[in-house]
């Protein structure tokens, strides 16, 4: 199954991440792929969209304890660092920190 990365494929991924229980792998993958989207989109408006649903939707996944992002950590701290001047980005960023903070005490 070939979910979009668009806004309304984010939020079906949102609807079945809350109603069933997908593989990590699937769910890793989907990540990596919004990532990527989001560093390869041309238009600067659009990017900056995106990379604000990206932050929003992970920062929702963390929060509801829906994935564990251990094996993404570099890659998602690594996008939040280069899209450090959006808002979210910023915002997930810290969330990282806190997770990352905690995990170690």
């Amino acid at each position: 199954a070939v979910v979009s990365t668009q806004s309304t494929g984010m939020e079906v991924m949102n609807e079945l991440l809350g109603r069933v229980v997908l593989p990590p792998e699937y769910i890793h993958l989907y990540i990596t792929k919004c990532i990527t989207h989001c560093h390869h989109c041309q238009d600067r408006l659009l990017q900056h969209r995106f990379v604000r649903l990206v932050c929003v939707f992970l920062s929702s996944l963390i929060r509801h304890n829906t994935v564990d992002l251990k094996e993404l950590f570099v890659e998602v701290q690594a996008f939040c660092i280069n899209f450090s001047r959006i808002k979210e980005a910023a915002g997930l960023f810290r969330l990282l920190k806190q997770m990352d903070c905690e995990s170690a005490s």
